[in-house]
């Protein structure tokens, strides 16, 4: 087994939250990891970046090269869409439809998420919605991974074991907010599904 992932999205939005709760997934499975950080800009709203990679076997390289990604998991349209060149042909990309809009000429969301659907395997999900019903708008990035999980090849009771040990120091309620969250991205997942 081997998944190359790449996370984006924008600085505050928790895409280390998600890769932390996806390396100790892995961890409990026994996997080899290797993950290399990219911040666009260390503020909040600024573009965040990350190559995951897991497998059975050992990994030489944090980096993922073009072409070659099994996953882009991002918070963000317009980030997803600059990381396509690095998706194999038979890739997911699992995106939040929620633009971050934080410069002037930020591009239409319809022509974006038009150009994201070209590509054979896509998730699209409003997980800002989402959370805010289901769970806390603070619980978006933790929906994003419930509806990224399936294609992840690990078993989901090994990503909600991650998001218990990571959010157990602030309470009993922020972990079952966290859970409900990422649930209600896993159902959604699994309907939309080809």
């Amino acid at each position: 087994m081997k998944r190359d992932i790449i996370l984006s999205g924008v600085g505050g939005q928790g895409i280390l939250s998600i890769a932390t709760v996806i390396g100790a997934a892995a961890l409990r499975e026994g996997l080899y990891l290797k993950q290399a950080e990219v911040h666009g800009m260390s503020q909040r709203g600024g573009d965040v970046q990350s190559n995951l990679r897991i497998s059975t076997e050992p990994i030489l390289s944090d980096l993922i090269p073009q072409g070659e990604a099994d996953i882009i998991i991002s918070l963000e349209p317009m980030e997803a869409l600059r990381y396509v060149p690095y998706l194999n042909k038979e890739g997911w990309i699992i995106t939040n439809t929620t633009p971050f809009i934080n410069i002037d000429n930020y591009p239409d969301t319809g022509a974006l998420l038009a150009e994201l659907r070209k590509h054979k395997n896509v998730i699209a999900i409003d997980v800002d919605t989402i959370a805010k019903e289901e769970s806390s708008p603070r619980a978006a990035n933790i929906v994003l991974l419930g509806a990224a999980a399936p294609f992840l090849g690990l078993d989901a009771e090994k990503f909600e074991e991650g998001v218990r040990n990571i959010f157990a120091r602030k309470g009993e309620q922020i972990v079952e907010m966290n859970l409900k969250a990422f649930r209600a991205g896993y159902q959604y997942a699994q309907k939309h599904m080809k």
